[in-house]
C-alpha cells in the first residue's frame, strides 16, 4: 500500500484571488502532490526537479499555501532537503509540522536551522524525538532558558561534553537548570563540582553524593610515587600539585609546625571566641591543607555545605562544625530557641558525607580553584604551564576556576 495514504490529511486553503490565478493554485497543488509521492512512485531525480520548481512557487505563495505544503510533507523523508529547510526556516506556523515530525533532516541541517531561526524554532527542535550531539551543541550555545530546559529534559537527546560545558556555564544564570542538569548521565564530576557553587541545597547534596569519588584505587596505584617525590624534595611543581590532589592525608603537617596554634581545632576555637578575621581564616585554611582562595570561597559561601565538607574531610568532630559556624557569626537558633534551619541543614549534610568522598571533594576544589587562579583581576594563570595553545581549552582546573570566579 502506498505510504502517502498514511499521511495526515491537510486541508487546502480556501480560494483567494490574492493568492494568484486559478492555474497557479492548481499547479502548486499538483507539485506538492508530486513531491509527496512515495519513493516507489517517482525517481529521485524527478522529485528533486519537482522540488526546485515547487520551492520557486512557494516564494510567491501565501502563508496558507506554505502551511498546507508543510502539513502535506511533514512525514515525508524523501522530500528535497533544500525545500524542507526553507519550510523549516519559515514563519513558525509553517515550520511547526516540519520541525516537530519530519525525520528527513540530518544533523547539519538542524544545526543550521537552529543557528538561523528564532527561539521558538529552537524550542521545537529541542523537543524532537531524537537529538544528536551536534544539534544539541548548537542549541546549547545560546542562553535561552526554555530551549535549554526542554533539551535537558528530553530523554531522546544526546549531549556532548562540549554541550554540557555550555549548559553548566548557562546554569549560573538560568534558575532551575542545575537541578535538571544533575539528572543527565553526561554530566562529569568537574562540571558538577563547578556548578555546585551556584546550585540550591538539594542539588548540592545530590552533587556531593553522586559525583564525589573516594580515590582508593588512584591512591593505591600512585602510592610509590610519593616516596620518589619526597626524595626529590618535592622539586617538580607539576608532580607536587598532582600528588596534593591524590594524597590521602588532608591536614597540612608542615603548616601545623609553623602555626601559632596547637592544632586546627585550637584555631577554630579561637575563631569561635573572637570572630573570624582574614588572617585567622587563612591560617585555618593552611592547617586544613587548602589554599587561601579555597578557604575564602568556602567560608564566604552562604549555603554552608562547603563548611560541612571541610569539617568532615579534615576529621573535625561535630562540635567544631558549631564552632566554625559561630565564628562566622551566623545564627545557631531562632528566637524561640529552636535550631536555625540553615544550621540544621548544614549539620545534616555533615552527617551524610563519607570522609573519603569529602576529602576528594575538598581536594578537587582546592586543586581546581587554586592551581589556575590569579588574584590579579581574577585572571587564569599557571606559572608551571606550557605554551600549548590548546591548554586553556582542555584544562579542567582552568575551566572550573573560570566558571566559579569569572564573569
Amino acid at each position: 500500500m502506498s505510504d502517502h495514504r498514511h499521511m495526515p490529511e491537510a486541508i487546502p486553503p480556501e480560494p483567494d484571488a490574492s493568492n494568484g490565478s486559478r492555474a497557479r493554485r492548481l499547479l502548486l497543488r499538483r507539485l506538492i502532490d508530486f513531491v509527496a509521492l512515495p519513493s516507489t512512485s517517482v525517481a529521485p531525480q524527478d522529485r528533486s526537479m519537482g522540488g526546485d520548481i515547487l520551492l520557486e512557487m512557494l516564494f510567491h505563495a501565501s502563508s496558507e499555501d506554505r502551511e498546507f505544503c508543510a502539513q502535506r510533507l511533514q512525514l515525508n523523508k524523501e522530500a528535497p532537503r533544500r525545500l524542507m529547510r526553507y519550510l523549516a526556516m519559515s514563519d513558525l506556523e509553517v515550520a511547526r509540522p516540519i520541525l516537530e515530525a519530519n525525520e528527513g533532516f540530518d544533523s547539519a541541517d538542524l544545526a543550521n536551522i537552529a543557528d538561523q531561526t528564532t527561539l521558538d524554532h529552537r524550542l521545537l527542535i529541542a523537543k524532537r524525538k531524537r537529538i544528536d550531539p551536534t544539534v544539541a551543541e548548537a542549541l546549547c550555545k545560546r542562553e535561552e532558558g526554555a530551549v535549554l530546559k526542554a533539551l535537558v529534559t528530553n530523554k531522546g537527546a544526546t549531549i556532548s561534553e562540549a554541550g554540557m560545558d555550555f549548559l553548566v556555564q548557562h546554569s549560573r544564570r538560568i534558575e532551575g537548570l542545575p537541578a535538571l542538569l544533575i539528572k543527565r548521565l553526561e554530566l562529569i564530576p568537574s562540571q558538577a563540582m563547578a556548578m555546585f557553587w551556584w546550585s540550591d541545597g538539594p542539588t548540592r547534596r545530590f552533587i556531593l553524593q553522586r559525583q564525589a569519588a573516594d580515590r582508593i584505587e588512584l591512591v593505591d596505584l600512585c602510592s610509590d610515587v610519593f616516596a620518589v617525590a619526597a626524595e626529590e624534595n618535592w622539586a617538580d611543581p607539576v608532580a607536587r600539585k598532582t600528588l596534593q590532589l591524590i594524597e590521602r592525608r588532608q591536614r597540612n603537617r608542615a603548616a601545623i609546625e609553623k602555626s601559632p596554634f596547637d592544632s586546627l581545632e585550637h584555631a577554630i576555637e579561637v575563631a569561635a571566641d573572637r570572630g573570624l578575621d582574614p588572617e585567622l581564616a587563612q591560617e585555618i585554611g593552611f592547617l586544613s591543607g587548602v589554599k587561601p582562595v579555597t578557604i575564602a570561597k568556602i567560608l564566604s559561601d552562604p549555603g554552608g555545605e562547603g563548611l560541612a565538607v571541610l569539617c568532615k574531610a579534615t576529621g573535625l568532630k561535630r562540635d567544631y562544625l558549631s564552632h566554625l559556624w559561630r565564628s562566622l557569626r551566623r545564627p545557631m537558633a531562632l528566637d524561640d530557641g529552636s535550631v536555625h534551619p540553615q544550621f540544621a541543614y548544614m549539620s545534616e549534610t555533615y552527617e551524610m558525607l563519607a570522609v573519603a568522598k569529602a576529602q576528594t571533594t575538598l581536594r578537587y576544589w582546592n586543586w581546581s580553584l587554586s592551581s589556575s587562579f590569579s588574584p590579579q583581576g581574577g585572571a587564569l594563570a599557571d606559572p608551571d604551564a606550557t605554551d600549548s595553545p590548546n591548554e586553556s581549552r582542555f584544562s579542567a582546573s582552568r575551566r572550573t576556576a573560570h566558571l566559579v570566579f569569572g564573569d
